[in-house]
């Protein structure tokens, strides 16, 4: 073998294990996400890992990782409703909307219980958000938060969110109000609690931020990034996964025939013999109890967009 030839191969070899599934991690104050995914693919000597929805590195909560396969179930995770639970300071605007910020503004008002319960109202349903200056959108092929830190001050355009549900659930004298959000995709809590206390005339920032589910995944079933690393090697530590159809609740499943089960591994429509799904409608394929792919269920086969394995 030609000497480069085999140094080639050895860089594209790929490192670690194959290993498959879902850790759902309650995630500390401090970290981003991005550290936490690195860390525990370490910990499970893991090829792939990624995660299904960023958390600021001030929040805490539910994070979930997915390994191998599992990485192409994230869409749908990422996609689902998920809930929160955060603590809103009035009286003070930050540039960040958080506490990590800089005060940029203060106000001496304080809204009563009546006032804040009335403009909920305005954020619930199908509302138009424009992101914190400090996020991950992207202006001009670079990240909001890369050109805020250096001191640019940017028109971001308003983005469609779902909030589902959105009330008021404690107070803690008249500069404190925590609240509970259940919305879809894409929504950025630090935008609320800035919005909301702008409307209500006394601006506001984010003090405290935890995840409580996204999903399937429920914070209460999470474990600490640190008694994951304390286990002894890779291999105790897979008994805290989740299997990769874990990410797929909620999704019609779409039962194969052995024929195609074949043919869907290989990318091809392959025939249905069981499905709650609907002509159109997105659903994963199974065979003999395991999952094989997502994809589109249409005059009784499943056209499929991901193969897990493939």
């Amino acid at each position: 073998m030609p000497r480069n030839l085999g140094a080639l191969m050895g860089r594209n070899r790929q490192k670690g294990r194959a290993v498959t599934g879902w850790l759902i991690v309650d995630k500390p104050a401090g970290p981003t996400s991005t550290d936490i995914v690195n860390r525990m693919r370490r910990a499970f000597d893991a090829r792939k890992a990624g995660h299904a929805g960023t958390l600021d590195p001030a929040a805490t909560g539910l994070l979930a990782i997915a390994f191998g396969d599992a990485t192409r179930v994230i869409p749908h995770v990422t996609d689902a409703l998920k809930a929160y639970r955060f603590t809103v300071r009035f009286g003070q605007a930050t540039d960040t909307d958080d506490a990590e910020g800089q005060v940029i503004a203060t106000a001496d008002t304080r809204p009563d219980d009546g006032a804040i319960e009335a403009a909920l109202a305005g954020f619930r349903g199908d509302i138009l958000q424009v992101p914190p200056q400090f996020s991950a959108v992207k202006v001009a092929g670079a990240r909001a938060y890369d050109r805020a830190r250096d001191g640019e001050a940017m028109v971001l355009a308003a983005r469609p969110l779902r909030v589902e549900r959105l009330e008021m659930v404690g107070r803690d004298g008249p500069d404190l109000a925590t609240f509970e959000m259940v919305c879809g995709k894409g929504g950025y809590v630090r935008a609320i609690a800035r919005d909301l206390g702008a409307g209500l005339g006394c601006l506001g920032h984010v003090v405290a931020l935890r995840r409580l589910w996204s999903g399937p995944f429920d914070v209460a079933d999470g474990v600490a990034p640190a008694a994951v690393e304390a286990l002894d090697g890779p291999e105790a530590r897979d008994a805290l996964l989740a299997p990769l159809e874990a990410g797929l609740a909620g999704m019609p499943e779409a039962r194969l025939s052995a024929t195609g089960a074949v043919r869907v591994r290989n990318g091809n429509p392959g025939e249905v013999i069981a499905t709650d799904a609907g002509a159109g409608e997105v659903a994963w394929a199974s065979h003999g109890g395991r999952a094989l792919a997502v994809g589109v269920y249409m005059g009784g086969m499943l056209h499929p967009d991901r193969v897990f394995g493939g």
